[in-house]
């Protein structure tokens, strides 16, 4: 069957990044994909090449993923650049071969921009969402700090006049919704989770997990500049000696030697493991073997990974800032720390790994709780009834009837 002879509702996403890139965003594109593929739609993915190359055409069990020759950003370790007119060009006509049922725009640079042109001149529903804040940018935009302000602002219009002409537009927090509302002039963004799959982080009945020697926190995340894993180790320092505390840091990124030289020099090097990337059942078995989950990150907009973590029944001691506030309830599945404070993540952390089984049992368990929340089957329930004509304002409605479930 031809590209053009539909069977079944097609969805078109755009994104930016995608597998193999590893990040929150592109892992979302990539659930988003195989869960819509598990519920029967015909899926297609538009991103940049991950490497050098032409254009090219991917068949994914989770998509038909459409790769546009891209080019390597200067000041950034994996991130692509798309050339406009090709975007604009190839995304136009792709859109004209498949006829998509909707066109479900993941950002609003280069092929996001291509996408939802393209969606509105054809008369096709678009649904837009947002991963992330445009001043997230700003460690990989040369330049004094006034000129990263003015690309800021500049992001935020372009977000604004290029989102305003979507159907519905999304984000994954409340947080974020109100800071698009403000900064990009939408008046109409709804809060939709990027959803999680809670049953795979259970532990599975009769299984067991051989628990760490010594207490461990966990951090899972790219080892990037606004991570802020250097405050995960400077805490590390700072925790009770009785407790012996030991972390384990699952993730690449261009900080990966510096954030090692950093763990020789504070003298935590024997109690810091650099796993780098692992497999999917790694990371499971990790998150379920952690006794406290760590995020030191002050720019998250969901954080999929603190999900993750409390799907796997793991207390969390997470950042004051951003979205995170919204998955912790203190004292009850964990505690918040000041952004940037060492010293306060590491009484948090003493006051978790210093509880007795008990509680710490029972704060892992209010942690599941919280992240069931976002199960990926009520997520997809809702983008199903989006990409079939609700409005916002119904959006709204199911979002609010959902937590009162």
């Amino acid at each position: 069957m031809s590209h053009g002879q539909k069977a079944k509702f097609r969805v078109l996403i755009a994104a930016d990044t995608y597998p193999p890139h590893v990040n929150g965003a592109a892992k979302s594109c990539y659930r988003l994909a195989t869960n819509l593929t598990a519920r029967g739609y015909d899926v297609h993915v538009v991103s940049p090449h991950h490497t050098g190359g032409p254009d090219t055409v991917e068949y994914h069990d989770e998509a038909t993923v459409h790769r546009l020759k891209s080019y390597a950003a200067p000041t950034h370790e994996f991130y692509r650049l798309v050339m406009p007119r090709h975007a604009n060009r190839v995304i136009d006509n792709l859109v004209s071969e498949l006829s998509p049922d909707v066109v479900h725009a993941q950002c609003h640079y280069m092929i996001g921009d291509a996408a939802i042109s393209s969606a509105e001149r054809r008369r096709i529903r678009l649904i837009c969402t947002n991963h992330f804040m445009p001043e997230n940018l700003d460690p990989f935009i040369p330049g004094p700090q006034f000129f990263k302000n003015i690309v800021s602002k500049r992001s935020w219009y372009d977000m604004g006049r290029l989102m305003r002409k979507a159907n519905v537009v999304t984000t994954p927090t409340r947080l974020s919704a109100d800071n698009m509302n403000d900064k990009a002039r939408l008046d109409y963004v709804v809060p939709v989770s990027n959803g999680i799959d809670v049953v795979k982080y259970e532990l599975e009945e009769q299984e067991s997990i051989v628990r760490h020697p010594h207490p461990t926190a966990l951090f899972v995340g790219r080892l990037a500049v606004e991570k802020n894993v250097d405050v995960l180790l400077k805490a590390l320092t700072m925790t009770d000696p009785d407790l012996n505390v030991h972390a384990e840091i699952i993730g690449d990124g261009e900080l990966r030697d510096s954030l090692r030289r950093l763990a020789d020099q504070l003298g935590v090097a024997d109690r810091v493991v650099f796993r780098g990337l692992v497999s999917d059942e790694e990371l499971r078995e990790a998150y379920l073997r952690a006794d406290v989950f760590t995020q030191p990150c002050t720019a998250e907009l969901q954080s999929l990974a603190s999900l993750e973590a409390m799907s796997a029944s793991t207390p969390v001691v997470l950042t004051d800032a951003m979205a995170l506030p919204h998955l912790v309830s203190e004292g009850v599945n964990g505690y918040l720390f000041q952004p940037n404070n060492p010293e306060d993540m590491a009484r948090k952390m003493n006051t978790v790994l210093g509880a007795s089984r008990e509680e710490q049992l029972a704060m892992g368990q209010a942690s599941h709780y919280f992240a069931s929340q976002h199960d990926h089957e009520r997520i997809m329930d809702i983008l199903h009834k989006i990409y079939h004509g609700a409005t916002s304002d119904e959006v709204s409605v199911m979002i609010s009837e959902a937590k009162l479930r």
